[in-house]
């Protein structure tokens, strides 16, 4: 038996609630201790989380978007705060009784599409910067019913939606949203679809979950710094594991356990996802160190999660069919 990962409610709660998108919800551009809660609840209930894509109104109507598309809550949200930047992040959610050193287990119950378009743009971090330097953006039609994005004639790339941004509050001060790390927050991991979980190291009271940064779909790598970026709604439910010990954040997936590296140099995202997963297997299989390198070496997948959020991110896909 998997004993790192598997599920132990430890304090059972089963209330539901909904996290609308408006101005008194939506942080700009960080994660903060200080951040007042928008929601405060208990181990175990579930919240219907809804959240805003990452294109301000201006930038989709440059990308060819009607203006009376843009969302209301949106054009909400900006004017409230004009001076804002940054990804748009509903929360924070308290979880009561979370300290630092307990681990949230966040599990993605459902993901919709909250609107029928997508905003790609090229950045500044993309791999190709040099070759486009004056950028360039587009509107992309999401048929909702498919679960495909028509992105060109004869081009239709399958939806797969999951948050690019899900996160905790830091011990102390304000951090960017921009790069991901030990509070997990932007990492762009393609993986964290419905039905998966998503396991972050709490550094505050309370822990001060916040999400955006929806992405309809994504490659891994992200190389032009964006996805098929839009707004989602999420059903999550947290759980306040008291019972594990983590340093990075991890996930599972109906499939596979995951680990993450995460570094401004790629070549050491890579050794720290690879070493995370050898702790894993060292803990969960009793291996010694020797034996989980050469099983990381034959059974387990290294992808580039992505590249352009200034912090690197490679994530590794141990697979659970090797464990009879």
């Amino acid at each position: 038996m998997i004993l790192l990962l598997a599920l132990t409610t430890l304090l059972v709660a089963d209330n539901r609630y909904v996290l609308e998108a408006t101005p008194q919800t939506v942080v700009m551009g960080h994660y903060d201790a200080a951040t007042p809660p928008a929601l405060k609840i208990k181990s175990g209930d579930t919240v219907e989380i809804h959240t805003l894509g990452v294109g301000t109104p201006r930038a989709l109507m440059a990308a060819g978007l009607p203006e009376a598309r843009v969302e209301p809550s949106l054009l909400k949200v900006v004017n409230s705060n004009p001076a804002g930047r940054g990804h748009f992040l509903t929360g924070p959610v308290f979880l009561e009784g979370a300290e630092p050193g307990d681990v949230l287990e966040v599990q993605i119950n459902a993901i919709r599409l909250a609107v029928d378009y997508a905003y790609n743009g090229m950045g500044s971090n993309g791999t190709l910067y040099d070759e486009f330097p004056k950028g360039g953006s587009r509107i992309i039609p999401l048929d909702g019913k498919r679960m495909v994005a028509n992105f060109a004639p004869g081009v239709e790339v399958p939806l797969r939606p999951f948050f690019g941004s899900m996160g905790v509050a830091p011990a102390t001060g304000s951090i960017s949203s921009t790069p991901p790390g030990i509070h997990a927050g932007n990492l762009d991991n393609r993986e964290l679809i419905a039905g998966t979980k998503l396991f972050i190291p709490v550094h505050a009271a309370g822990a001060l979950f916040q999400v955006g940064d929806g992405h309809a779909a994504q490659g891994d790598g992200e190389v032009d710094q964006t996805g098929l970026e839009t707004s989602l709604v999420g059903e999550f439910r947290f759980v306040v594991r008291k019972d594990l010990k983590l340093e990075w954040p991890r996930a599972e997936t109906p499939t596979h356990y995951i680990t993450m590296g995460l570094d401004p140099d790629l070549n050491k995202a890579v050794r720290l996802a690879v070493e995370e997963a050898v702790s894993f297997l060292m803990a969960e299989r009793k291996l010694s160190r020797a034996d989980a390198y050469m099983l990381a070496s034959v059974a387990v997948n290294l992808h580039i999660t992505q590249l352009v959020d200034s912090t690197k991110g490679v994530h590794a896909m141990i697979p659970k069919e090797i464990f009879k």
